[in-house]
């Protein structure tokens, strides 16, 4: 019976408590705002609807990787020399594009607005906004495109960047084979030019003629005033000395001029005209006639 009593009364308290709350809000002035056409004034750091300036993206790729969710895709294509990223081909802090960015889309279906994304830029283009009312009936409506670039514009920088590096490989190839031309050794074989139209090609060297060797050599004319000694019949030829066994028999005989006795020299000195003269007593077949027909 104690608790039936006790229950009554904890209702009683709780209903009077909740009445007491309305009663005090009963008398007071209303604070209801007409949304939309009023709006409250947002914190200061609220996170709202992301936006990215293009003038000052340098498509750097930094949000992306910061992501938690992958909810930033970006494509950029490099500028070749002579071209010009943006309007001016700087940023708005002097900082010079080298990067077309024909693809940068945020999937605000996927992002959590944690504001990962904006603290890793460079440049600031990314950051948060104060738009919050987004809603849309359909998710593909939600994936947002930031690029400036149009799908034509963004083919012909593909299409003459890929002509760049084609032309640039090219050129690396010819200073490739200029270089190991210049380095090869100088004895070298090299192609022989082809024949010009009507002229016969050049013999090698290798079917030349060799020249001829020393053996093969004709031998030196005799001397003028020189006749060469006949031959006696029945005997062989002597055969010709070189210069070189000439030399060794001169060394090899005795100075007849210091060998010789002196008993000969006396009677050389005695007697010089005893030997007769050889050269007067020859006669010869025409004296002979003469003889004969005296």
């Amino acid at each position: 019976m104690k608790d039936y009593f006790k229950h009554i009364y904890k209702a009683l308290t709780t209903i009077w408590i909740g009445m007491m709350i309305t009663f005090k809000s009963m008398f007071k002035k209303s604070v209801t705002i007409q949304y939309p056409e009023q709006r409250l004034q947002l914190p200061e750091r609220e996170r709202n609807r992301l936006f990215v300036n293009m003038d000052d993206c340098i498509g750097c790729d930094q949000c992306a990787k910061a992501c938690p969710v992958s909810c930033i895709e970006i494509e950029t294509i490099k500028a070749v020399p002579g071209d010009v990223v943006g309007k001016t081909g700087q940023t708005s802090q002097g900082k010079k594009k080298a990067l077309f960015v024909p693809k940068f889309t945020i999937d605000f279906a996927k992002c959590c607005f944690c504001q990962l994304c904006v603290f890793p830029c460079p440049t600031d283009c990314i950051y948060m906004t104060e738009v919050f009312e987004y809603s849309e009936f359909k998710r593909e409506y939600l994936v947002y495109e930031f690029t400036d670039m149009s799908p034509d514009m963004a083919e012909e920088k593909r299409k003459k960047l890929a002509d760049y590096q084609e032309e640039q490989t090219r050129k690396k190839e010819e200073a490739e084979k200029t270089a190991a031309a210049a380095t090869a050794p100088a004895g070298s074989a090299t192609s022989p030019e082809p024949p010009r139209s009507g002229e016969s090609p050049e013999p090698s060297r290798s079917e030349e003629s060799p020249e001829p060797s020393r053996s093969e050599e004709s031998p030196e004319p005799p001397r003028s005033g020189v006749t060469p000694e006949p031959s006696r019949s029945g005997e062989s030829p002597e055969p010709v000395r070189g210069l070189s066994e000439q030399n060794d028999t001169a060394a090899s005989k005795p100075d007849s001029d210091t060998t010789a006795p002196k008993s000969d020299e006396t009677k050389q000195e005695t007697t010089p005209d005893s030997t007769p003269d050889t050269e007067t007593k020859k006669e010869t077949p025409n004296n002979k006639n003469e003889n004969k027909s005296d």
